[in-house]
């Protein structure tokens, strides 16, 4: 016989596993005809794009491509530096144990370092070391029995649970477009490099969606028909709606940002500027919180009550937070005096994060390419500084149980040239950092009820409790109730029991429900 019960819905998005690889991607690229040989490399930068994921059983695949600009001395005396714009394309797959087809994965790709050598004047040969990391999510629906209806002799452990129910997930594409103004006397002869990042992230939820919004920074340096060396930069918004059904104010989203593909065209005709278009996939995980009261065990004194018990493991206690760190430093760059600054690299890394104390204690560095004027023929010099820096960011209940996951970003980047070489870096990096744990309940499922072929032929037990013994595992070996074993021994506390205690276990009386 099926028991009448009341089910609740829970929608468990949960890391089932997660793995960081370092990947290198390596290839040789040609010098294009029109441009000229090759002496040595300058520097080398470049911009991964994730344009496929997949999910197979164990494995995790994603095809992408390093869009590369190379800023090179050319082998003869009359030109200044050049560039070559290119890319690598690559195609990772990991091994994940617990990957499986309806499941879905965040990514995170960090390009480590880019080696350009010179393998002849027409030819060169590129390395780029990257990090990849990526982590698993079980997307799971679950019905859980909350009540049982019309069987008032069922005996109940219940307790009640505060968790983070997905409430659903959107992903929607955006274009960042927009035609970069330069100086007037400019005349594009060559992209050098270019530089993105996304930050001043927000959402704003209403009427079934999620409002995204942030800015792509964009930092140009090109090269002018008459030698120049100038650099371009603006701040592009990116807005796009994401539709996830009974969103509302209360939920916490994470939202990602994925670039897809970049296309970069100088325009030296009327418009007199870069054109850029950026295309990123916006990604939205709404949860919404809910207490739920779960049955753990039941029995009835009376039926043969059959169930299947099954473990979840269901996420709780998710935080979404922000912080920031300023850096305000002063470094020395003698050789700057008297030259322009074209441009500065900034490239933030997390180096630790520890979890102390209800804190969350990161260190990192910052580091500093600096790009600047120079008096030999290759008209620029580099040099790199390294900045460190630490944030202590209080985090309640956090413990070294709880899933992390940060994200870092610059946003302000303002670098003043004083005197006798001497730069004011400020930086601010923003950090989003995601809070949450696991936890393990137990979910009783294919419930039904037969009628009990055993007999109870005594009216009262003597019984001594033992070691791990609690009183509902009493309860329910006996067909008694906690209730009428409390009720008989005097127990104030039903959680308070000692090994070697007497307990008289009276038989179950349909009378007590009357």
């Amino acid at each position: 016989m099926v028991i009448d019960t009341k089910k609740e819905n829970l929608c468990i998005n949960q890391i089932v596993g997660k793995k960081v690889e370092d990947v290198t991607v390596e290839g040789d690229v040609i010098i294009p005809d029109v441009k000229p040989d090759i002496l040595n490399a300058i520097n080398t930068n470049g911009t991964v794009c994730v344009y496929k994921k997949e999910i197979m059983d164990g494995k995790v695949r994603l095809d992408g491509s390093i869009n590369l600009y190379i800023m090179y001395l050319p082998d003869n005396e009359s030109d200044c530096v050049r560039s070559i714009n290119t890319s690598l394309d690559f195609t990772h797959i990991m091994d994940i144990e617990e990957a499986r087809e309806n499941m879905t994965f965040e990514d995170d790709i960090l390009i480590k370092s880019i080696e350009c050598r010179v393998l002849n004047g027409r030819k060169v040969n590129i390395k780029a070391n990257m990090s990849i990391s990526v982590k698993l999510y079980s997307n799971e629906s679950i019905e859980i029995i909350s009540e049982i209806e019309n069987n008032p002799d069922m005996q109940l452990l219940n307790n009640t649970f505060e968790v983070n129910s997905m409430l659903g997930r959107g992903t929607t594409k955006v274009y960042a477009k927009e035609n970069i103004s330069i100086d007037n006397i400019d005349e594009v002869a060559e992209i050098m490099k270019m530089n993105l990042n996304i930050s001043n992230k927000d959402i704003k939820i209403s009427y079934n969606k999620v409002l995204a919004k942030a800015d792509l920074n964009v930092k140009i340096m090109y090269l002018t028909e008459d030698n120049r060396i100038n650099v371009a930069k603006s701040q592009i918004p990116v807005m796009g709606f994401v539709d996830i059904p009974n969103v509302s104010e209360e939920n916490i989203c994470d939202t990602r940002y994925s670039i897809k593909n970049v296309v970069l065209k100088p325009n030296n005709n009327e418009t007199h500027g870069i054109y850029i278009e950026a295309q990123i996939e916006l990604t939205c995980s709404a949860y919404e919180k809910k207490e739920m009261n779960i049955i753990q065990d039941l029995y009835s004194p009376e039926k043969e009550v059959k169930f299947k018990q099954r473990e979840i493991k269901a996420m709780t206690g998710k935080e979404n937070i922000k912080d920031l760190v300023q850096i305000n430093e002063q470094v020395q760059i003698p050789e700057i005096i008297g030259h322009r600054l074209y441009d500065v690299e900034v490239n933030p890394m997390i180096t630790s994060e520890n979890i102390l104390n209800d804190k969350i204690v990161y260190d990192g560095n910052v580091e500093l390419k600096f790009m600047f004027e120079s008096e030999t023929t290759a008209m620029i010099d580099i040099k790199t500084i390294e900045l460190p820096f630490n944030l202590s960011t209080d985090v309640k209940k956090i413990d070294k149980q709880s899933n992390l996951s940060t994200n870092i970003s610059a946003s302000t980047q303002d670098f003043i040239i004083g005197q006798n070489g001497n730069i004011d870096c400020r930086v601010n990096l923003e950090f989003e950092i995601s809070v949450s744990k696991s936890r393990t309940v137990n979910i009783i499922e294919d419930l039904n009820i037969e009628e009990s072929t055993i007999e109870k032929n005594y009216s009262m037990v003597i019984y001594f409790v033992k070691q791990g013994d609690t009183l509902w595992e009493i309860a329910k070996k006996f067909r008694s109730t906690v209730e009428d074993i409390t009720e008989v021994n005097g127990i104030e506390d039903a959680n308070k029991i000692k090994i070697g205690q007497q307990l008289f276990i009276p038989k179950y009386s349909h009378k007590k429900l009357a």
